[in-house]
């Protein structure tokens, strides 16, 4: 059984054609990144594979079934967080939600619910700060709370939508170690990212997506698909230094 199966899925939004004829299989175990420019539709393929966007058209399986049956499989990391951050939450209490699922609103936690937690914050090197406020978090800190919410809810597949976007060059380095660790133990990742520099270090397959979708497995992938996935000239070093370049038509970013 995959993980993932796409089949000729198209999305659009009115007019506006968001993707197209994307196809997609994927391995349990596998560990995914989804590259592409902003609004090439990353977000989007996301939450279909969630099942929270139905496609115009195409066909969409999680671990075998449609995602709405296999939703509490998935655990997902959205790219903004939906936290007031004047809200005086703990860290302990953000990531027991991720228990509701199998809980309920109004049903106590259980002990079992409580070690997962535990275990959850342990995984992302969070549980010495499990009674601090969310509003007393760095960015990085703020991050690794949302990954170990996520984990509470024991997905087979974890999805994660531009998880470092907001954090230091270190910060970002620390929680791609974390989810690589997670992938050797099985898990299958799927990550929508900008950041060329761990693409061959972290991850055993990349897709590029600009409306239409190209895997590439394990494969590197050759210059052009990254200039036409991204409509800039894109330079990258070899693989052996891990290291890329994105050059776009009015700036230089080196990661």
């Amino acid at each position: 059984m995959k993980a993932i199966e796409i089949k000729e899925v198209s999305a659009s939004f009115g007019e506006n054609e968001v993707l197209k004829d994307i196809n997609l299989s994927l391995d349990v175990g596998t560990f995914l990144g989804i590259m592409g420019p902003n609004g090439g539709g990353k977000t989007t393929l996301l939450k279909i594979i969630l099942g929270l966007i139905k496609p115009d058209k195409g066909e969409v399986k999680v671990l075998g079934r449609i995602p709405e049956q296999n939703r509490d499989k998935i655990g997902y990391v959205p790219q903004y967080s939906d936290f007031d951050s004047e809200f005086p939450i703990s860290v302990k209490e953000v990531v027991l939600m991720g228990r509701l699922g199998q809980t309920g609103w109004r049903s106590n936690f259980s002990k079992r619910d409580y070690e997962i937690v535990h275990e959850s914050l342990k995984q992302v090197e969070m549980l010495k700060l499990k009674d601090k406020k969310m509003s007393d978090l760095s960015g990085g800190q703020h991050q690794r709370v949302l990954i170990a919410r996520a984990l509470a809810t024991e997905p087979e597949i974890l999805i994660l939508d531009e998880p470092t976007a907001s954090v230091d060059k270190k910060v970002k380095s620390n929680i791609y170690e974390v989810l690589k660790e997670m992938n050797e133990k099985g898990k299958t990742i799927l990550i929508s990212t900008h950041d060329t520099s761990v693409i061959y270090s972290k991850m055993d397959s990349l897709a590029c997506l600009n409306k239409k979708l190209i895997f590439h497995g394990k494969e590197d992938i050759p210059l052009e698909v990254f200039e036409e996935a991204y409509g800039a000239p894109v330079s990258l070093l070899s693989e052996k230094h891990q290291h890329h370049i994105y050059e776009d038509k009015n700036n230089s970013i080196e990661d």
